[in-house]
């Protein structure tokens, strides 16, 4: 049995509007008045502007909400960009740092990645720091010097954390969105050579910081992953956006 409570995040990208919201956070108050999940973090990440609208209908419901990105610095003269403490403010309890398509298509950098990260730890925000390979590093046999590049960038953040309150997702690039998911021994592979490498590196409590898996997590295949040794959960994307499908993942993570 893991010591590690398992982490579910629902990311649900640019995605959502006022009325379909209401109708995914009552499904999903209404399944947790059938069906206890205590035995799992959850945590939703809608849109900026929703974060207010998923404070008002979960934050009775042991479900805590996020932030799909942040700042790299602290309040100031950063048009469009969103604090750390702002998001506090509204009662949000994680941000997630360094999303492969936040690196892919906009271009933000390991060191980008790490400030980021640096300014939850420092505010008291979780979060949850994306690495992983494209689908021509795999190829190239590069996956492990990549991760041992990012997982390093992401060391003095996570030096400085509450283990409760980091986790490293690991989301192969390849997987995303693409309905191909890394098999349970591949995240297994990866999981166990981030793990060892935030130790190597003197990251304190790397046992206990949770890493989970994201990469077209579904219902079907989430209790083969998540039964791994070191795969902690994961981090969702368009099967957070269906109540059902995501509560079966909750619900595959709470057994695994």
């Amino acid at each position: 049995m893991k010591s590690r409570k398992p982490l579910v995040a629902g990311n649900w990208k640019m995605n959502g509007d006022i009325v379909t919201n209401e109708h995914l956070f009552t499904a999903l108050r209404s399944a947790l008045e059938r069906a206890s999940i205590s035995q799992v973090d959850v945590v939703i990440c809608p849109p900026f502007p929703y974060l207010g609208q998923a404070g008002a209908w979960l934050g009775d419901t042991g479900i805590a909400w996020g932030a799909q990105n942040v700042a790299a610095a602290a309040n100031g003269a950063l048009t469009g960009e969103v604090s750390v403490s702002m998001l506090a403010d509204l009662g949000c309890g994680w941000a997630i740092v360094g999303h492969s398509e936040r690196r892919t298509l906009l271009g933000e950098t390991d060191e980008v990645v790490a400030r980021k990260a640096s300014m939850c730890v420092a505010g008291g925000l979780g979060v949850i720091a994306c690495v992983g390979e494209t689908l021509d590093e795999r190829e190239a046999d590069a996956t492990e010097a990549v991760l041992a590049r990012q997982v390093e960038a992401l060391v003095p953040a996570l030096q400085g954390a509450d283990p409760a309150r980091a986790v490293v997702a690991y989301e192969p690039v390849w997987a995303i969105g693409t309905g191909r998911t890394a098999s349970p021994e591949m995240a297994q592979q990866a999981h166990a050579f981030i793990r060892a490498r935030m130790a190597h590196a003197g990251v304190a409590g790397a046992d206990a910081i949770r890493i989970v898996y994201g990469g077209s997590v579904k219902a079907a295949n989430a209790m083969s992953l998540f039964s791994m040794p070191d795969v902690d959960g994961g981090l969702i994307g368009g099967a957070s956006l269906v109540a059902d499908e995501f509560l079966n993942i909750c619900r595959a993570a709470a057994v695994a």
